[in-house]
């Protein structure tokens, strides 16, 4: 008994979680299931939507539908399949549900009867659909397919598929970038926006009318994102797209437009937003199709700039900016029954609230405030949403729209929550650099009963976002709360929620206001925490937090142990090593052999003089965006300086650990990095 008691004792100085406690592993998130895409039917009544189950022999997900009553009484699986069976949509009669599946081999448009019974394939085109709106009368479908531009027909762009797939040479060659995106190497093929119509209305089974034919990134450019960035109207004789402008200039420019197009063809797309030369995002018509709502930046160049709601009159087209003072950015946009509102959501103050604005007035009511709710979908006199926290993963609820009688639509993971015991966690504010109130979250390890905790500190990435209160299944607090650590993550300068001046804070001071930011709020957050234990702390940072990480490695050594996942060593060559050129020339004020200054202000390469503190270093080989020689290079330089050090390389990863198996790899490897050099 007296053992007991003196390794209770231990345990309780160290801040080791009470011995009945579970916290959250990477077991427990792999093993929820992941909801999205939810779509309401016609009578308001039910919703569909997707739901993802982890499949760790597959090393993937698998992805089937689901049916829930709007009132949450009844829940029920429409497809188990395989493959996976993804974006819902209702038919406009709400018997039949659309969506897309590679059940046939390829990427297809399939339909289930509500009723019951096997789903039957709608298309058979001869190539991979990149996802499908069904027209209001439900007989025609507009389809986005990467084609050759100028190619004639889809026959003939398989014709010239096989072909290239034949040759015995993969080489490749580049007249102008981007060159590669993302994770992916361009091959000359665009998105081209189609309609498909079945042959008992005089299409053609194997084929469909392209509305972009011959485009590509010299004409109007190529359809831009998903299929949030095409809409068709009320009355299906128009599709609204989004493309990229730019030619040559497209890796260094963020201009996209709205186009419009005739439904029936033989005409040219016409740009209904060509007069902004900034991102414009998302076209949604009106219940009436009198009037057309766009996301939109204003300033060139910047991808996290304030995305305002402007409306366009489609008779006179003309544009009124809705959201002009109101200082938050705007995501999804659903308009009302009337007309006279649209919902959205936003980061809110270390939130993603939930928001009501008045198309008259521009006035933005909140919804529901705390917490991470997005996607607000219209249900008769209700909306249904998307909502998580830092104790749930997504769920579906619904609100009346003036915020009142909240309640769950869904509860696929709510044995699995209460099984867990989950770390507190508490918001907090500081005076932080330039003397403005910087906001932060502090959370206990799961089950703690007392003492002093290690400290994991996480840097969150952008650098125009936040660490809120939100579900992750990459950067989740909890997973560390659930290892025994006190978890602090600050919305440093930069952050977004807390108005555009505050975001643009971190324009050419990188490392500036916000390493000031992040060691003064750790301070506020020792002062008001005291479970907190200063001398065994670690810092781990992704994308702008692992530079961070390389940026505050040669200015301080207070960390026991960091980790720098996909993050900058040189900013120099980091420029040259990237795709999208605009995102370092917006924040560094220009390409480097215009303003060198931009690219040696803050760059951590200059400080490797300073290094001393153990270092995990993680890159991905397929990250375009930061490329892993930078990682590779930190790691060099650690080894080469004696520093402690490993480096966790993923062949088959981008900027993200998507693959279930890797991301087990990936938390066993942090989790034992920071217990190797903290928790002695």
């Amino acid at each position: 008994m007296k053992l007991q008691l003196a390794l209770l004792g231990v345990a309780l100085t160290l801040g080791m979680p009470s011995a009945d406690a579970k916290g959250l592993t990477v077991d427990d998130m792999l093993a929820m299931q992941r909801i999205s895409d939810p779509n309401v039917s016609p009578d308001g009544k039910w919703v569909a939507f997707a739901v993802r189950d982890t499949d760790l022999d597959a090393n993937r997900g698998r992805m089937d539908l689901w049916l829930a009553s709007v009132d949450g009484v009844t829940v029920r699986r429409l497809t188990t399949h395989p493959e996976n069976d993804t974006d819902p949509r209702w038919s406009p009669d709400g018997k039949s549900i659309y969506f897309m599946s590679s059940r046939s081999g390829s990427s297809q448009v399939w339909r289930i009867a509500i009723a019951g019974g096997e789903a039957e394939q709608v298309t058979k085109l001869p190539l991979d659909l990149n996802g499908f709106e069904l027209f209001p009368d439900g007989k025609r479908l507009v389809v986005p397919i990467d084609v050759w531009p100028d190619a004639k027909t889809l026959a003939e762009t398989v014709k010239r598929d096989e072909a290239k797939e034949k040759s015995k040479s993969k080489a490749r060659v580049y007249d102008q970038l981007l060159f590669r995106h993302w994770d992916q190497w361009e091959d000359g093929k665009y998105s081209h926006v189609f309609v498909w119509t079945p042959p008992e209305l005089g299409g053609k089974a194997d084929d469909a009318r392209d509305l972009t034919p011959g485009q590509t990134t010299d004409s109007p450019t190529h359809p831009f994102g998903g299929m949030e960035e095409i809409a068709i109207s009320p009355d299906g004789k128009t599709v609204a797209f989004v493309a990229r402008q730019g030619g040559r200039e497209t890796a260094w420019q963020t201009n996209t437009d709205v186009f419009l197009v005739p439904a029936a063809g033989g005409a040219k797309p016409v740009a209904l937003t060509a007069a902004n030369k900034a991102y414009d995002f998302e076209p949604t018509f009106s219940p009436d199709g009198r009037s057309l709502a766009v996301r939109r930046m204003v300033r060139a160049g910047f991808e996290a700039d304030r995305e305002r709601i402007a409306v366009y009159d489609l008779a006179s087209r003309k544009e009124r900016i809705v959201t002009e003072a109101w200082d938050r950015s705007a995501s999804s946009l659903t308009w009302s029954a009337d007309g006279k509102t649209i919902y959205t959501s936003a980061d809110n103050v270390g939130n993603h609230s939930l928001f009501a604005v008045d198309v008259a007035s521009g006035q933005a009511k909140v919804i529901v405030d705390k917490g991470t709710n997005a996607s607000p979908r219209l249900a008769g006199d209700r909306l249904v949403f998307a909502r998580d926290t830092l104790k749930s993963p997504v769920e579906l609820y619904s609100v009346k729209p003036d915020g009142s009688d909240l309640r769950p639509v869904t509860r696929f993971n709510e044995a699995r929550v209460k099984r867990i015991t989950w770390g507190d966690y508490e918001q907090f504010s500081f005076k932080g650099a330039k003397g403005d109130t910087v906001y932060g979250y502090a959370m206990k390890p799961a089950g703690f009963k007392g003492g002093k905790a290690p400290v994991a500190m996480l840097i969150h990435g952008g650098p125009q976002g936040s660490f809120g209160d939100h579900w992750h299944y990459r950067w989740n607090p909890q997973a560390y709360a659930g290892r025994g650590y006190g978890v602090v993550f600050i919305d440093f300068h930069g952050s977004t929620g807390y108005g555009q001046a505050f975001t643009d804070a971190i324009r050419g001071d990188w490392g500036g206001a916000p390493y000031e930011d992040l060691m003064l709020g750790l301070d506020a957050a020792l002062a008001k925490f005291p479970w907190l234990d200063k001398t065994r702390m670690a810092a781990l940072g992704a994308s702008y937090g692992g530079y961070m990480i390389n940026w505050l490695h040669g200015k301080t050594d207070r960390f026991k142990a960091l980790v720098c996942h996909d993050g900058n060593l040189d900013e120099r060559m980091a420029y040259f090593d990237t795709e999208e050129l605009w995102f370092p020339e917006w924040e560094h004020g220009g390409p480097p052999w215009e303003n060198p200054a931009g690219y040696t202000k803050h760059n951590p390469i200059d400080f490797v003089k300073n290094w001393k503190t153990p270092t995990l270093v993680i890159h991905g080989a397929l990250d375009f965006r930061v490329v892993d020689t930078q990682g590779m290079s930190t790691f060099t330089a650690l080894q080469r300086k004696g520093v402690p050090s490993r480096f966790l390389h993923f062949p088959d990863e981008n900027h993200w650990i998507l693959k279930p198996q890797n991301s087990k790899v990936w938390h066993d490897e942090v989790l034992g990095w920071l217990d190797r050099w903290t928790k002695r």
